[in-house]
């Protein structure tokens, strides 16, 4: 089994990277979340679960192992192969799934696509006692020096704000929300990075006019 994968990101498509492995390229197919940090040419350690068919050997990313047990977890209930149990990990945390498991709360799952009512339920059946609750889980395998930022601030200069604005207001937002850094979510980070600046600048204007 191939646990994890370090190398340097050689391509990033919408729902898989590859990583260069000493000059073999890993195709590992992950989440948007996981994807969010990486930049090409970044080196990166993601951990992996490989699932072996009788025609195929397919690795399926994380960027926490969180992530990898609920994953491998999903795969025990009948129906959920892993295309499935990664798109469950697209939409929801590892302890949003814990959380509709153990409130029996199959409406959550149902968010994921191609989860109706009945594979929803067979979930909570199948689950219950399996998933660990723990909303303070800390992310136990990192990417490699996360290039989020660089991502946000070349997203706000394409906008129109200047290289030394756009780095002072990231800074400013993550100091005031130290959680986003934690997530680095790209998108995430830009959009309250961007509603900080509205914000500053209503009230920058509000005390021009008075």
């Amino acid at each position: 089994m191939i646990s994890f994968v370090r190398g340097e990101v050689a391509k990033i498509s919408l729902a898989s990277v590859v990583i260069d492995v000493n000059g073999v390229g890993m195709l590992v197919h992950t989440t948007p979340k996981t994807l969010a940090p990486l930049r090409m040419g970044q080196e990166a350690k993601i951990s992996t679960a490989m699932i072996v068919r009788e025609d195929s050997m397919t690795l399926y990313g994380f960027g926490a192992e969180a992530e990898r047990e609920v994953f491998e977890t999903l795969l025990t209930v009948s129906g959920i192969g892993p295309r499935l149990a990664l798109a469950v990990l697209s939409v929801l945390d590892p302890d949003d799934v814990a959380s509709a498991v153990e409130s029996k709360d199959g409406k959550a799952l149902t968010k994921v696509p191609g989860i109706g009512p009945k594979v929803a339920a067979r979930m909570v059946l199948e689950l219950t006692g399996k998933l660990v609750h723990s909303p303070n889980a800390s992310q136990s395998v990192s990417l490699l020096d996360a290039a989020w930022k660089p991502q946000v601030v070349a997203a706000m200069t394409s906008l129109g704000w200047s290289e030394k604005d756009a780095e002072a207001s990231v800074d400013k937002t993550v100091a005031d929300q130290p959680e986003l850094a934690a997530h680095g979510n790209v998108a995430e980070i830009l959009r309250s990075t961007l509603r900080w600046l509205g914000q500053d600048h209503t009230r920058s204007s509000t005390g021009a006019r008075s």
